[in-house]
């Protein structure tokens, strides 16, 4: 694959995605306790929530193991500041980690994860790490909220399966093969993609985001995407384990316990005070 192309596709393909859902209901978690001044974004992707965030007066840190992906979310912050300056205090700072591995210099108020990032975790061991991890990294009293698709949800992907788009500058055809006894699912998409300069380019120019002509020619990106689905008990066990305490579990952006309905479950949890990594 050439430089970037997958992410510089990603918000296209994702144009759906509720993104102000996912900062209203952070925000909902928040409020009523310490408000945090620090957040990290695992999975940031492409800064579709840790860049509304800073503009607000937050100082964000957004990490993610995908450099073409940080990349994007750079350029976006560059194009957006100049419409919508971050509020006094709001930052954006890129970094490229594992979020089973992530750190920095010091703890900071608030993490979350958005957008079923904990299920690309397969192993329980991994699960544990990203925890413990996160555990450390949270001053006393942290929030750390999270969301995941439930085991219900994956095993509706797999009957629902193959999905297909067929727009005039953008196609795909989507296949899913699910592992029942895991409950893990391998996601396979062939797109195919309008050339445009900033896809014919290596790496993309500045300005690249405006208006340019497009071809007829189509270029074809295969993506493979293997997500597991945890009982949300196991995954409560594990946050447990970690040393976090006020677990609390929500359903699909609401402030309601999951039921075997629930497609996305919201995990909030607390570093309480005075406890130590």
């Amino acid at each position: 694959m050439r430089y970037g192309q997958f992410a510089y596709i990603y918000d296209r393909l994702m144009d759906e995605m509720p993104y102000p859902q996912w900062i209203r209901f952070i925000r909902g978690c928040w409020d009523g306790t310490r408000k945090p001044a620090s957040v990290v974004d695992l999975g940031c992707g492409t800064g579709n929530i840790a860049i509304p965030l800073a503009q607000s007066g937050l100082r964000v840190y957004g990490i993610d193991l995908s450099d073409d992906m940080l990349a994007v979310a750079q350029d976006k912050t560059e194009r957006q500041q100049r419409l919508f300056p971050f509020a006094p205090g709001g930052s954006v700072t890129w970094l490229q980690q594992d979020m089973r591995e992530w750190e920095l210099p010091e703890p900071v108020d608030a993490v979350i994860s958005c957008c079923d990032c904990v299920n690309y975790l397969t192993e329980e061991d991994d699960l544990a790490a990203l925890f413990g991890q996160t555990y450390a990294g949270l001053k006393d009293g942290g929030t750390f909220i999270f969301d995941v698709h439930t085991e219900g949800q994956l095993k509706s992907y797999a009957e629902m399966q193959p999905f297909v788009l067929n727009d005039d500058d953008i196609s795909y055809i989507w296949t899913s093969e699910l592992d029942e006894e895991r409950c893990e699912l391998e996601h396979d998409l062939a797109i195919f993609v309008r050339e445009t300069e900033w896809l014919a380019q290596e790496p993309p120019t500045e300005g690249a985001s405006g208006a340019i002509a497009e071809s007829a020619r189509y270029i074809r990106i295969d993506e493979r995407h293997v997500q597991r689905a945890y009982p949300l008990a196991q995954i409560g066990e594990l946050l447990e384990g970690a040393g976090f305490s006020q677990i609390r579990t929500y359903a699909d952006f609401a402030y309601k316990p999951p039921t075997a309905e629930t497609e996305r479950a919201f995990f909030v949890c607390v570093k309480e005070e005075g406890m130590q990594a």
